[in-house]
């Protein structure tokens, strides 16, 4: 795990050496291990090192063939390199034990092929001087992000936005048509982000710029593709294949030449991934877990369930939710791309860390990928009852106004808006599900910046979802919008700032295209993650399973108010730079909150209090 960053330059003989090595700076934190620049005719190329295979110096960034003709810098994990080395080998011949040199390899037989033979998750540059032709890669989930960014001098990329503004050639303008992405599903959707002249490339897309500067962008992958090919074989066999395939994901994924270790919550993922490490090694797994003074808030009756079972050399963290607040504005501070969520993340890792660890391995994905959310519940039973939209729009528009005012609260805000709507649809219930702010405050909120269009919307309108696989339609849903776009980037930011690399096996693809393939009869969730744990035997408890989803649930609403009350005002007096928002209309609802309107959550007002610090920390303007 690593931070890149460069440019494909347009004019051969300008140098760009000084931006490269300002890039590298600002994201030390990403990689504190090595640095290093290099340029050439066409790209001058940075990189950040968190060495994890290989930590000699030989596989310090960025990376070069034999014959000097391919450069290389990498961000990110081949988990599969030995196999493919062996592969590789009868041709070509290895001077250090990184999966680095795999990829230069690997792309001298295939091409830029090659990225189909990879599992992992990465974000990388390779310049080919022979052809005149340089390529930005990224995995086919997205768990590593690229960022890039077009003028007159070229492309210019990196793993972080704040690296691409220490280039000095990329504008600090915000995005004001982003604005209403943010306000609805507190994030920007890829490929667009928060700043104007700044774009994220999709996953599972490739960027190639030949040698007549032509730009062009590619899907190698695409989950859609995988819903429709039915899995037809008896629920028995489909289960030892998700178990095989997460098995060998797993077993891939702890392959390190540093100490390493996994989160371990007690909830159903995490318990899988520390069964499934512990089986796999010859010694015990290390494990963390952040454990709470406060009761309601302490999952350490579970974790220690599952630390006992797998007999694991165990950490729990003890923290108590004033310390957990205290970090708060400090996980602000490590944000690269505004998001309303992050602080957990940043918290977990940055205690990890400070123990010593340097990898873990991560239970993120089960939940989209396994049908765990609430939400795959909701959308299926609405599948099932398209009659509704048979219903004349006024006996909705009455439904609608009844339950605003006899039952007031977000939950009912949303199906109002549905049922005003009048299009009765999955695709339409899907995109409100994840909505944080509702049309109407929206367009007070940004006035004439307001913009229609919603990326969520779009995506599950996309997706041509099958009677038989609503759920997997949910899933790629699921992992399009919130997965990519909130907690992939910020498990990335969160975790970087404190160098910690974080693997996610849940995403494996291999397991990713088949469970999308597994139809609704066999999947259907009428206890938590049903398929996944009928897949996983007896590796974990009953308590486990049937144990009550906690998270991070702190008082939120409470420190609002409270201790984090002046922090939220100095927030929020950042979006007053801002001319394209209306700060009277964000008083307002602040003032809301404080007085206990239902209507206005903690939970909406937060997105608009990291907004503003994000704002006031990278000097950003319209």
């Amino acid at each position: 795990m690593c931070g890149i960053n460069g440019v494909f330059r347009k004019h051969p003989e300008t140098s760009f050496e000084n931006e490269v090595r300002r890039m590298n700076a600002a994201m030390a934190h990403r990689g504190p291990d090595a640095d290093g620049c290099f340029e050439s005719e066409l790209s001058s190329l940075g990189h950040r090192r968190l060495s994890i295979l290989d930590t000699s110096s030989a596989g310090n960034q960025p990376f070069f063939s034999e014959d000097r003709m391919i450069i290389l810098v990498f961000n990110g994990e081949i988990y599969n390199y030995l196999e493919l080395r062996e592969e590789l080998s009868g041709e070509f011949q290895f001077h250090t034990g990184t999966d680095t040199e795999v990829i230069i390899a690997a792309y001298k037989k295939w091409g830029i092929a090659c990225v189909h033979h990879f599992i992992g998750m990465f974000g990388f540059a390779l310049t080919d001087r022979s052809t005149k032709t340089s390529y930005l890669v990224r995995d086919r989930l997205g768990i590593k992000p690229i960022y890039y960014s077009i003028n007159e001098d070229g492309v210019f990329f990196a793993s972080e936005v704040r690296s691409l503004l220490a280039s000095g050639k990329v504008s600090r303008k915000i995005n004001t048509t982003a604005l209403s992405d943010y306000l609805r599903y507190q994030t920007v959707h890829a490929p667009n982000t928060i700043l104007s002249e700044v774009k994220m490339l999709m996953p599972g897309e490739i960027m190639t710029v030949d040698a007549s500067q032509t730009i062009r962008l590619e899907k190698y992958w695409n989950a859609t593709d995988f819903i429709t090919p039915n899995i037809a074989a008896e629920p028995e066999e489909i289960r030892d294949h998700i178990y095989n395939i997460l098995h060998d994901a797993v077993s891939m994924q702890m392959r390190a030449d540093v100490p390493f270790g996994a989160f371990l919550s007690g909830g159903i993922d995490s318990s899988i991934v520390v069964g499934l490490m512990s089986k796999a090694s010859s010694h015990a797994v290390k494990t963390f877990s952040v454990v709470f003074e406060e009761k309601e808030y302490d999952e350490s009756e579970y974790s220690s369930m599952i630390a006992r079972r797998f007999a694991t050399d165990h950490t729990a963290i003890s923290l108590s939710a004033s310390d957990f607040l205290k970090w708060i504005p400090s996980a602000l501070k490590a944000m690269d791309h505004p998001s309303g969520d992050g602080p957990n993340t940043y918290v977990v890792s940055k205690v990890t860390r400070e123990a010593g660890v340097k990898m873990a391995l991560s239970g993120l994905g089960g939940d989209e990928v396994f049908a765990g959310y609430d939400v795959f519940k909701r959308m299926y039973s609405l599948h099932q009852k398209k009659w509704l939209a048979a219903l004349p729009q006024f006996m909705k528009t009455m439904a609608a106004s009844a339950l605003t005012k006899y039952k007031p609260g977000v939950a009912s805000e949303k199906i109002a808006a549905l049922l005003k709507d009048g299009e009765w649809d999955m695709k339409r219930a899907y995109a409100l599900s994840r909505q944080v702010w509702m049309e109407g405050d929206i367009s007070e909120i940004l006035g004439e910046s307001y913009n229609p269009l919603n990326a969520v919307l779009d995506l599950a309108a996309s997706l041509n979802i099958r009677a038989d696989k609503v759920l997997s339609g949910v899933s790629v849903a699921e992992m399009g919008s919130y997965m990519s776009n909130v907690l992939l980037r910020d498990s990335d930011q969160m975790s970087m700032a404190s160098a910690l690399e974080l693997r996610v096996p849940f995403l494996d693809h291999r397991l990713v295209e088949y469970v999308l393939g597994v139809n609704d009869m066999v999947k259907y969730p009428s206890t938590p993650k049903q398929l996944l744990v009928e897949s996983c035997g007896d590796l974990i408890p009953s308590e486990i399973v049937d144990r009550p989803k906690m998270g991070f649930t702190f008082p939120w609403k409470v420190w609002m108010k409270g201790e984090l009350k002046d922090f939220c005002e100095e927030g929020l007096e950042g979006l007053k730079e801002i001319e394209a928002i209306n700060y009277q209309a964000v008083q307002m609802r602040w003032q809301r909150f404080l007085s206990d309107d239902v209507s206005v959550s903690w939970s909406k007002i937060w997105p608009l209090v990291v907004l503003g610090h994000w704002i006031k920390e990278n000097r950003i303007h319209d």
